[in-house]
Parts: structure tokens; C-alpha cells; sequence
């Protein structure tokens, strides 16, 4: 039987299979899994076996002791935390050491930023081996701030990338884990910043945005915004606050905000003379049998102000159907814009992409049958198209209208020309990545180097 050995609260230990000489542990009996902080934790694919790249920071407010690990995923499940939520995690095996004794043990990969240890070793990770005595601290020593400088200081070398976030809501979607991928191909530092977990600081002397945990984010060179229309307002004051730190914007606040007010972009795009279906507006439901007729009546597209990816889009295929929508929305408060219904299209529009003024990709997007929506998040099909040159000026014309250096610029064929739909300063990846096997991702980091007159040696 192996003797099993006393450990405190919490200790040093190393993970040597992780190249981790010194971590702080919290140990814990009360937890049953133990767990691990990890950023930019992105699975990949390994000898036919799923495998994860993570970055560690295992010395807590210290961003510059970062260690990119690699280890093979062995589970994948949902783990409730000491604050009640439940996350699902990656789960890896390594090696503890604890003074002379090391084992395997089981690790979640998840952010601790806002805990008070990198790391937990929970119960089962202790069975048989150890036995926790809560009064004791550091049995086996502790890790002198001379030795972790001796441990983790940077190594000299002159700086070889950019400093770059991309500022998002989800760290597991596809297009945010393409970009950081982009980047750290061309040999930048890629941080994942969760807009829900920035806070900031107005102060006419010291203005900083912190991240959960008291990390202050002050230090990026650039910014890569992908703001769910629900973060509108408080991603652009992000936004904002990272400009005045002259933090770079790859979109910057303004056009954000702009593009996301579907009737004032239609005007500005009309404005730089881009045409568009004919479309309406109106407040009051009196005005709703003229402002039909006025796009040329049914059928008709009604769409709320405020939607996205297709969704609060409606087509009313006869006058009194399009009255009862609209006068539906009024009663609500909703602002909606009615537009013309390009028949000819039969479902199907174009999506170009447009990165620093330049059409990089584009794609055709056919509707489900019975279906007028062409989004690909509504089940669109999506297939490789070549596109004319007046529909490459319409959208290079929309993304310098709207100050976009990113745009996704979605336009319809019609008997009248090529006319211009929306403008999306989001525009998701994966759709027109697939069908066109472009590397988009890599096109906007090269624009973000373009502005720093960065060049990849």
C-alpha cells in the first residue's frame, strides 16, 4: 500500500508534462474535479485524435509569464462550479509533483482569472495519494518571487508580433478561433477578451480597461472587434475606451454603431450612391396602405430595425397580410422598414466579403425550399459564385461608405442591376470560408499589420 503524504491547504507543485516548474494550488477536498486556468483553449485535431493548445499564466496578474501548451483531450463535460454555473470542459491528464511524490491526475481547462489560485486539485485527484491537512500551508516550501522571476522571465529577444484581442462573446465560435489561429500563424500574441468580462476606467490621468480578475488590458496593439448586436451598446464603449488608449480598432466604434442602424446605413449608403430595393418607413399605422403602395405593394419584405441573421424578417405575400404585419409591429413599438420583393432573385443573394478595401471572397447564398431567407444560420446553402465588377464596386463602395475595414456586404441580383441588401460589420467566417476555401481570417490580420507597417520576415 502506498504511503499516502500530508499536504496543506494550499502548496507549490509543478506540471512537468505542461513545461509548468511552479504553479500555486489551491487543495481542496470539498471540490471533486480538479481544474486548471486556461486561455484560448482551441481543439485541433492530431493523429486522428482530438488535442487542445491552451495558454497558461501561472503566476495570478501576471500576463507575461504565458506558457502555450499542447495536451490530448481524454473527456469532454459539463462541470458545476463553486459559484453554481455549469461550463463545459475540455479535460486533460498530466503529471503532479508535490515535493518528491508525482502522479496523473485528471485537469479541467477553464478561466480562473476571477479565482484566487491558477489551479484547484479537487478529491479525486487526492484519493489514495494524499491526505490534506487544512491548518498546514507550503509543507514543501515556497516558490521565492526571485525563483519565479527565474522561472518565467521573458527571454530577450526583440518583439517578433502584435499585441492583438479579439474582443467577442464566444471563445468556441468558429470564426473567433480562425482569427486567433490567423494570427498566431503569423507570429503574433493572441489574446480571446470576453466583452462581458471588461470593465474600464474613465480617468482624465489614468483611463484603463481591466478584464475579470484585475488584469488591466491596456497593453494591446490592436483590437479585433466581433460584437453580437445584443452587445451593441456596451462593446462599442469598450471600443471607444480601447481607442482613446490608441489601442488600433480593425472596425472602429462608429461604423459599428452606424451599421447597425439598418435605416440610417440604407441612407448613407444611398447618400454614396449605392442602390437599394425600393423601402419605406413609417411611425404610424395610418400611413401603412400608402407606405405598401409605395414600395410597389405586395408581395413585400417587412423587417424589424433591430434584427439580425435573418431573423424578424417576414414576407407578406398579399396587401392584407403585409397590413396585419405591420400594424402587428406598430402595436408593439417595433421599428420596422418595408421593402420591395425582388422575385427574380428566386432565394438566393450574394455575399461579399470585403477586408481593407479589397473584395477578398464572396459566395452565393441559396434559401431552403419555401424559404426566402438565404442565411446560412437559417439553413442557407452556400456555394462558390463569381461575382461581376459593378457587384465588386457596390460592395467595395458600401465598406468605405460605412468606414468599415471589415464588412460583409450582402447584395441581390435583380432586373435592375445588382442591388445592395445590408451591410454586417460582424460578418461570420465559416460559411464563405468553406465554400470558397479562402483564408479570410488571414486577410484581416494582414490588414491590422498593413496599419502598423508591419511586415511578416
Amino acid at each position: 500500500m502506498t504511503e499516502k503524504v500530508i499536504v496543506g491547504s494550499e502548496e507549490w507543485c509543478s506540471l512537468s508534462e505542461l513545461k509548468v516548474p511552479a504553479i500555486k494550488v489551491r487543495v481542496d477536498s470539498g471540490a471533486k474535479t480538479s481544474a486548471l486556468h486556461a486561455e484560448q483553449i482551441t481543439p485541433f485535431e492530431k493523429n486522428g485524435e482530438t488535442w487542445v493548445k491552451f495558454i497558461i499564466h501561472p503566476i495570478q496578474k501576471n500576463v507575461k509569464s504565458a506558457i502555450l501548451c499542447e495536451a490530448k483531450v481524454i473527456d469532454k463535460r459539463i462541470v458545476k462550479s463553486s459559484t453554481g454555473t455549469r461550463e463545459s470542459r475540455y479535460v486533460i491528464n498530466t503529471e503532479i509533483a508535490l515535493g518528491e511524490k508525482s502522479w496523473i491526475i485528471e485537469l479541467t481547462l477553464t478561466n480562473r482569472d476571477s479565482m484566487g489560485f491558477r489551479m484547484l486539485l479537487g478529491r479525486e485527484a487526492m484519493t489514495g495519494k494524499i491526505i490534506v491537512d487544512p491548518d498546514e500551508h507550503f509543507k514543501f516550501g515556497i516558490v521565492t518571487p526571485e525563483k519565479i522571476k527565474e522561472y518565467y522571465s521573458p527571454v530577450a529577444q526583440e518583439k517578433k508580433g502584435l499585441r492583438i484581442g479579439v474582443l467577442a462573446s464566444n471563445p468556441d465560435l468558429y470564426s473567433n478561433q480562425r482569427i486567433i489561429e490567423a494570427g498566431e500563424l503569423r507570429g503574433h500574441e493572441m489574446h480571446f477578451l470576453n466583452i462581458k468580462h471588461c470593465y474600464m476606467k474613465l480617468d482624465a490621468l489614468q483611463p484603463e480597461i481591466h478584464y475579470r480578475g484585475g488584469r488591466i488590458l491596456n497593453d494591446f496593439d490592436a483590437i479585433i472587434p466581433r460584437i453580437r448586436p445584443s452587445m451593441t451598446y456596451y462593446g462599442c464603449s469598450l471600443i471607444r475606451h480601447f481607442e482613446a488608449l490608441k489601442v488600433f480598432s480593425l472596425n472602429n466604434a462608429a461604423s459599428i454603431t452606424q451599421s447597425r442602424d439598418k435605416l440610417f446605413s440604407l441612407q448613407l449608403l444611398l447618400n454614396h450612391g449605392v442602390d437599394i430595393p425600393t423601402t419605406g418607413f413609417a411611425n404610424s399605422p395610418l400611413d401603412t396602405s400608402d407606405l405598401i403602395n409605395m414600395v410597389g405593394g405586395s408581395p413585400l419584405i417587412i423587417k424589424l430595425l433591430e434584427g439580425t441573421q435573418g431573423k424578424g424578417v417576414v414576407l407578406a405575400e398579399t396587401k392584407k397580410a403585409a397590413e396585419s404585419v405591420i400594424n402587428a409591429f406598430k402595436s408593439l413599438n417595433a421599428n420596422i422598414l418595408v421593402q420591395e420583393f425582388i422575385k427574380e432573385a428566386n432565394g438566393k443573394d450574394l455575399r461579399l466579403f470585403v477586408v481593407d478595401g479589397k473584395v477578398v471572397a464572396a459566395m452565393q447564398r441559396e434559401a431552403l425550399p419555401g424559404e426566402f431567407r438565404a442565411n446560412i444560420h437559417l439553413g442557407g446553402k452556400a456555394s462558390v459564385v463569381k461575382v461581376t465588377a459593378d457587384e465588386k464596386k457596390i460592395a467595395i463602395k458600401a465598406a468605405k461608405a460605412m468606414n468599415l475595414k471589415v464588412a460583409g456586404v450582402d447584395i441581390i441580383r435583380s432586373s435592375k442591376g445588382p442591388l445592395l441588401l445590408e451591410v454586417n460589420s460582424s460578418p461570420g467566417l465559416e460559411g464563405i470560408e468553406g465554400a470558397t476555401g479562402k483564408d479570410i481570417a488571414g486577410e484581416m490580420i494582414k490588414a491590422i499589420e498593413k496599419s502598423f507597417k508591419w511586415r511578416n520576415i
